[in-house]
């Protein structure tokens, strides 16, 4: 008898420890009709950041939304400092979804950098990032705080690395485009945490 109430407690505390939430930063996936992007998250760094995208996350407001933006450097000014990104959310899906804004961490804060396959907050003016991500391709120092690629000055609030899938973010930023836009957007099926 011993040995089966053993052998129960063994497979109670084995359960409790499949329910524990993992150690360490949290990871995001990004599930696309190309493969899955799977991305840690800086909650320590960019509490803010990370906190507002894990409620979007958590939500479902990233269900059937789209990476619907890329910047190259064959479709952008002359003169201008060359990015390389991909930029999704639910701007294509749900544009008139009015959702709260996200306090700007600058890269002067937060001590993170726009290098190869990092995830940032797109926006308009300092303070506006709402929903809208990019994922770098390549590493990017004109995102950064002071970084020419931002009239303020301010840089974007990166949040997150991509761990796995970098090959699929690659294959995303191959597709066709037109004037910066994805022709046609590239569906995002889900993002759910891991």
């Amino acid at each position: 008898m011993m040995k089966w109430i053993g052998l129960g407690l063994l497979l109670l505390g084995c359960c409790a420890a499949c329910k524990a939430p993992p150690a360490g930063n949290p990871h995001i996936v990004i599930e696309t009709g190309f493969g899955d992007i799977e991305a840690e998250l800086y909650p320590d760094k960019a509490p803010e950041s990370v906190a507002a995208i894990l409620r979007l996350v958590d939500s479902g407001v990233y269900k059937r939304c789209h990476f619907y933006r890329i910047l190259s450097e064959d479709n952008q000014p002359m003169g201008a400092d060359p990015s390389s990104l991909i930029q999704g959310g639910i701007w294509r899906s749900q544009p008139s979804l009015q959702l709260p804004t996200i306090p700007h961490e600058s890269t002067a804060q937060t001590g993170l950098r726009h290098l190869n396959g990092s995830l940032s907050l797109a926006r308009q003016d300092t303070g506006t990032a709402s929903s809208e991500f990019f994922i770098c391709v390549g590493d990017q120092p004109g995102f950064d705080f002071g970084g020419s690629n931002n009239p303020d000055g301010q840089g974007y609030a990166v949040f997150g690395r991509v761990t796995k899938g970098i090959e699929i973010v690659r294959k995303i930023y191959r597709q066709p485009e037109t004037d910066q836009l994805f022709d046609p957007p590239v569906p995002i099926i889900h993002i759910r945490r891991k």
